[in-house]
């Protein structure tokens, strides 16, 4: 049975594990219990969901620091460096803009803020908010390890900052490159290092059939879609934003360039399931990475562009919900919107994307665009009941963007292994070497 199992696909493993998912979920939702007193089947598959996505968010501070660091100092090899790191900066930009646009129109088209049935009691201020300065203070990095700590009623708990960290190892590896010969030790060491973390990654993405067994049956089984119903064409809205993005905007752009969409659909899908299920492209971040090298994209780029991309390349949480719920709040309030607050709306959405890198959630992201707009902040409470079913499809299209520019950009750049991206059977096999 299983050697049956070992020798089954990737990729058929995760979609059993999405099916088994939604299946046990719906058998926890029909159970009862609520969010606060949970059963035994929806505890259950909340603690496999969590533990996986912990092993995850473990390894991405050695992998950001390690493949950020050894990617610089390889840089020196690298004639085009700053071209590559432009071209990746304009394509992040480029689809964003296109995300956003998307977002406008439909939210112009469908006025989701005059047709929801929402009550005016859920309107309340957000427990957090995001702003410019907010930026300019997380981009600092507190200490060496990029470590934020907070106390709750468990006690003091500690959390990395992704951006903080990518600072620290992007100046560790510029450090690198001015010492010379002197610092090969240290490059020795952090490559070396760099290949046990990927080994170790390897051995948790094969776990990820059974992560997302729990991860897409806790959501099942907590949230269901009774919430959906008074927002309906907001969430509508969202989701066929998120499609026409995934499915229509990508191919478009890979056709463009040449690419084949099957295979880099084929690559690209357990980030994309995995980031739809655990809700999290940091979580995420190291299989983003992982299939993106599998895609052919070199290590040496995929290391720098990939961590980037996960605190500043988000077109679902970036993009297409703040523009859309921009407009949703505006025409629950009554607030007519002028051409120079949709520009505004694009232009938050496109820049201030990297504004929220150092904090949590789309929320903030919300928060940063309706205050630009001078907009209610109480509208968030509106959709926060709904946002757990929305950043699913969110963070899948996030992650599955994370992979498309780096491939993009290497593929126009000549640095795309062509053979190893048209022999796609998802992710491969064999440890990484």
């Amino acid at each position: 049975m299983l050697t049956r199992l070992r020798r089954t696909p990737f990729g058929v493993q995760v979609l059993i594990g999405l099916v088994l998912g939604i299946a046990l979920g719906a058998l926890a939702r029909s159970m009862g219990g609520t969010e606060e007193d949970p059963n035994w089947l929806t505890t259950t598959l909340s603690t496999i969901g969590s533990i996986f996505v912990t092993m995850l968010r473990t390894l991405v501070p050695p992998l950001v620091v390690l493949a950020v660091l050894t990617s610089i100092a390889n840089l020196r090899e690298v004639t085009n460096a700053a071209r590559l790191a432009w071209q990746t900066l304009l394509w992040f930009a480029i689809t964003a803009l296109i995300a956003v646009a998307i977002g406008m129109g439909l939210g112009v088209l469908t006025d989701p803020g005059a047709r929801s049935s929402v009550s005016a009691g859920a309107v309340n201020d957000p427990s957090s908010t995001g702003s410019w300065l907010d930026f300019l203070q997380g981009i600092v990095p507190s200490n060496i390890l990029g470590l934020q700590a907070s106390s709750g009623s468990s006690g003091v708990s500690l959390n990395f900052n992704v951006l903080q960290l990518l600072v620290v190892a992007v100046v560790l590896g510029i450090a690198v490159l001015k010492v010379g010969e002197k610092a090969e030790p240290v490059l020795t060491f952090a490559r070396s290092a760099l290949t046990i973390v990927q080994t170790v990654l390897w051995w948790v993405i094969r776990l990820a059939p059974i992560g997302t067994v729990g991860l897409l049956g806790r959501a099942v089984a907590t949230y269901g879609w009774d919430a959906l119903s008074p927002l309906a064409v907001f969430v509508i809205d969202i989701y066929v934003g998120l499609a026409l993005v995934l499915f229509v905007v990508y191919p478009v752009l890979l056709k463009a360039h040449g690419l084949r969409v099957r295979s880099f659909a084929a690559g690209v899908w357990p980030a994309t399931q995995l980031g739809f299920v655990s809700r999290s492209s940091i979580g995420t971040l190291p299989v983003t990475q992982r299939v993106t090298e599998d895609l052919g994209v070199p290590r040496s780029y995929a290391s720098f562009a990939v961590p980037l991309g996960a605190t500043t390349k988000m077109d679902g949480c970036a993009a297409i919900y703040p523009a859309l719920a921009a407009i949703f709040v505006a025409g629950f309030f009554g607030i007519d919107l002028s051409v120079t607050d949709y520009v505004l709306i694009a232009f938050v959405s496109v820049v201030g994307s990297a504004a929220t890198a150092g904090l949590t959630g789309a929320t903030v992201m919300l928060t940063l665009t309706l205050s630009t707009l001078g907009l209610p902040l109480a509208g968030v409470g509106l959709l926060l009941a709904i946002d757990p079913i929305l950043d699913m499809g969110r963070t899948a299209v996030n992650v599955t963007g994370q992979a498309l520019v780096p491939t993009i950009v290497a593929k126009r750049e000549g640095l795309l292994d062509l053979a190893r991206f048209r022999d796609r059977r998802g992710v491969r096999e064999t440890v990484p070497a």
